[in-house]
């Protein structure tokens, strides 16, 4: 007597930002979570209204989402989506997990080591860790604590949340790239031609912060 596999879950990874611009590092980290966790895909979550970085101005979410969707062309395990667009007020990771997140599916949060510092002051961190794991990057040559104590004490448990991606790392900053953009300089090697194509074609990033 031969019984039925239970069905396979499928791996989800969630990459999210405000993409402006969206560059090679952000690439970078999402194929590398994809390689070290065996994810079947992953999603560019486009931040709708980024609130806590109201101290400067942002392009529209149309301009934003139009580059996601040229960087990962390529790509046919990476996806776009508007969650965060269409809905209104802040954009928020704990309801975007929430709306995302399946029980047939195993989901991960990607983010940088430096985001996962900033952590206890994202809206319900805890609900985050509830929904989905983490997948933080590390650089190779790094052996040390990448959790902080003011992280710990904050989410107690958070360790037993997280997986490390090892990743060397890019100096590549969207506000470096707007700024080349706005002085005429090349950003080459940062990113991707067809997305500075629709940069120049809806002439992002020509006026001062």
């Amino acid at each position: 007597m031969t019984g039925s596999l239970p069905p396979v879950r499928r791996r989800v990874g969630v990459l999210g930002g405000t993409f402006d611009p969206p560059h090679l590092a952000h690439l970078a980290l999402a194929s590398a979570a994809r390689t070290a966790l065996l994810l079947d895909r992953v999603v560019f979550v486009v931040a709708g209204d980024p609130w806590r970085k109201n101290h400067r101005r942002v392009s529209p979410a149309a301009a934003r989402l139009e580059m996601v969707r040229t960087a990962i062309e390529p790509f046919d395990w990476a996806e776009a989506s508007t969650i965060e667009i269409d809905r209104h007020g802040p954009s928020y990771t704990a309801d975007t997990l929430a709306a995302l997140v399946q029980p047939d599916e195993d989901w991960w949060f990607i983010l940088g080591a430096d985001a996962l510092a900033d952590m206890p002051a994202w809206h319900e961190p805890q609900r985050i860790l509830e929904l989905a794991r983490l997948a933080v990057t590390r650089r190779p040559e790094v052996d040390g604590k990448l959790i902080p104590p003011a992280v710990r004490e904050a989410l107690p448990h958070i360790e037993e949340r997280i997986d490390m991606v090892e990743m060397s790392p890019l100096d590549i900053s969207a506000t470096e790239i707007r700024r080349r953009v706005r002085t005429g300089e090349s950003t080459e090697f940062l990113l991707p031609q067809s997305v500075r194509a629709v940069v120049d074609r809806l002439g992002l990033y020509r006026d001062s912060e």
